[in-house]
């Protein structure tokens, strides 16, 4: 299985997902095809052998196609019974009510997933 590493643009976020259990998505996420981006990262968790995952999520901004499909992607991780446990660090800025009410949306939606919210400070 092989690493993904894919540059942030404009218009996509930094995207690292390491075999060894360590996912990160970083910066904004406004894709044309959500699909495109997101489907070969749902293939990515759907075959991690892992006992932990660490999923560092830190999009300042993301459309209603990504966030559909983050959520698909969260729900694999989360039904993957081959990962013992799964963390999910969720970085918000501070002041940023509707990151959290998304972010714990997906918690509620998620049976072994746990949360930790990383407020940081709001950027000028």
């Amino acid at each position: 299985m092989e690493k993904i590493i894919n540059e942030p643009t404009s218009h996509l976020p930094l995207i690292d997902f390491n075999p060894e259990g360590y996912l990160n998505l970083e910066g904004r996420s406004i894709p044309e095809d959500a699909c495109k981006i997101y489907n070969p990262l749902i293939k990515f968790v759907d075959q991690l052998d892992i006992i932990q995952v660490t999923f560092d999520i830190n999009l300042e901004y993301f459309n209603t196609a990504t966030s559909k499909k983050l959520l698909e992607l969260l729900k694999h991780l989360d039904a993957n019974n081959k990962i013992k446990t799964v963390l999910v660090n969720w970085h918000f800025e501070e002041g940023d009510e509707d990151s959290v009410e998304t972010a714990e949306i997906y918690e509620e939606c998620l049976r072994r997933t746990d949360f930790r919210y990383m407020e940081y400070a709001e950027t000028a």
